[in-house]
């Protein structure tokens, strides 16, 4: 049979704080929880107003909770949230859970109470992080937003949506599938399968149009990435940006690329052919037309390496997982069938995967070719290496052409600024470094000091698992 004594026993043992108030909320009883939670000794708080050690801002609101339970001529369970003050005279949050349960054996009403103390404070950053995103993306010009995982419910989108996709908030709110209207019908296709991509776990990065009121001419690069919770989708989530300036800008640059190009070589094919036709009709001017050749070929080379660099500064190739030790050998093997003369040393790994852009086994090749035919000898060296660690992979090209010019170092390097006075000689650095850096990468350049020796060493990041 269970006793008074052992129930007291066992109301002790509880973690709520356990009290019996009478209707007046004068404390009948208090267990061992009042010591553990709020430092009290249960029987010091015997006979006193429960309400007068709650917050002042808390008392009124707490105390017609109680009124309204014991009063009520149904059953009725309550509960409320309010601040009690702790012994050592700080304020504990605590939820008490009351009714209007009672009888003979129970001279009151019980109130058990909890320590909320760390989900208040929990719920308090929360809410100042909330407070402190939307601020930040009141004043972005890009468009934040952020679906449930099967694009059915729009969970946030911020202001800039309007300016951007031309739609309202309240469209997309209403029907979360009201932003597709905003994009270009061309476009949209790609946009559904990018969604399900996302919502299948993938990240995606794609360029489109949007906004029918400005005839799509809003150009927009957008990042989506899904929330991963227990191995599942559970949210999707990213930004667009509006990129219509820069886009605009690259159709002008190839355009005029193509103008440029095509004049140049037609202008160039009428130079080289009468400088043909002097050369046969005139001798003795052979040397003179032998110059206007080589300068006239030297141009359409330099033609060619012009497009090569704005098809990498302009396309917005991203780096992916590659064997970098496949793309370095292929290039040994084609510089040694190219230059037959040339000493081509090659010692790599089997396998170096790297986060590169696709064209940087065209880089290699184009700084092993400007190697071997800058080199003074008749029978060329260099010594091309292929190292990788936890975090990069390291390629390493020694030569013995002579040093290499402060300006063009300073090109690899990434230090160097062209301008109408100070430039560097050649294009094919320049393509050297932009494709190094759109992959991530670094160039550091040294002269060894032996016969004048170069080293040039490139650095790029280690793929460990395909994007």
């Amino acid at each position: 049979m269970v006793t008074s004594a052992s129930l007291e026993v066992l109301l002790d043992h509880t973690q709520d704080k356990i009290i019996l108030l009478d209707p007046d909320g004068e404390i009948q009883y208090v267990n061992e929880g009042a010591r553990r939670i709020l430092g009290f000794d249960p029987d010091d708080l015997v006979g006193e107003d429960a309400f007068s050690y709650l917050h002042p801002d808390d008392v009124e609101r707490t105390r017609a909770a109680f009124e309204q339970a014991i009063e009520s001529e149904g059953y009725t369970e309550t509960s409320v949230e309010y601040r009690h003050r702790a012994d050592d005279g700080s304020w504990v949050w605590l939820e008490g859970r009351m009714s209007n349960v009672t009888d003979d054996s129970l001279d009151g009403y019980v109130v058990s109470s909890r320590c909320i103390s760390d989900r208040i404070e929990a719920q308090r950053e929360s809410r100042e992080t909330a407070a402190r995103l939307r601020e930040l993306s009141s004043t972005t010009g890009e468009v934040l937003w952020m679906f449930d995982s099967d694009w059915s419910e729009l969970l946030f989108v911020n202001p800039a949506y309007e300016a951007v996709f031309g739609g309202s908030i309240e469209e997309v709110e209403s029907d979360p599938a009201a932003f597709l209207d905003q994009i270009h019908p061309a476009d949209l296709p790609a946009v559904e399968e990018a969604m399900e991509r996302i919502s299948a776990g993938e990240s995606v990065e794609m360029e489109y149009r949007v906004n029918p009121e400005k005839d799509y001419n809003v150009w927009l690069w957008v990042q989506g990435e899904p929330i991963v919770e227990d191995g599942e989708v559970v949210r999707v989530t990213g930004f667009c940006r509006d990129i219509t300036d820069r886009h605009r800008r690259e159709r002008q640059l190839y355009v005029m690329d193509n103008i440029l190009r095509h004049n140049l070589r037609n202008s160039l094919g009428i130079i080289l052919g009468n400088a043909q036709l002097i050369e046969e009709d005139i001798p003795d001017a052979a040397d003179r037309t032998a110059v206007i050749r080589q300068t006239g070929e030297e141009l359409l080379a330099s033609a060619e390496k012009e497009r090569e660099i704005i098809e990498v500064i302009t396309e917005q190739t991203m780096p992916r997982r590659l064997d970098v030790s496949s793309l370095v050998a292929e290039s040994v093997e084609t510089i040694r069938s190219r230059f037959p003369r040339a000493q081509i040393e090659y010692e790599g790994v089997d396998e170096a995967h790297a986060s590169v852009i696709d064209e940087f086994g065209l880089a290699v090749l184009e700084f092993l070719e400007n190697t071997v035919t800058h080199s003074l000898r008749d029978e060329p060296t260099a010594r091309v290496t292929l190292e990788q660690d936890d975090e990069t992979v390291t390629l390493c090209i020694e030569d013995d052409a002579p040093e290499i010019p402060e300006v063009e170092s300073r090109v690899l390097r990434g230090d160097h600024e062209m301008d109408e006075v100070y430039h560097s000689s050649g294009l094919g650095l320049w393509l050297v470094y932009w494709v190094v850096t759109l992959s991530n990468g670094s160039i550091t350049v040294e002269t060894l000091g032996e016969e004048t020796r170069n080293r040039v060493q490139v650095t790029v990041p280690r793929a460990l698992r395909d994007d």
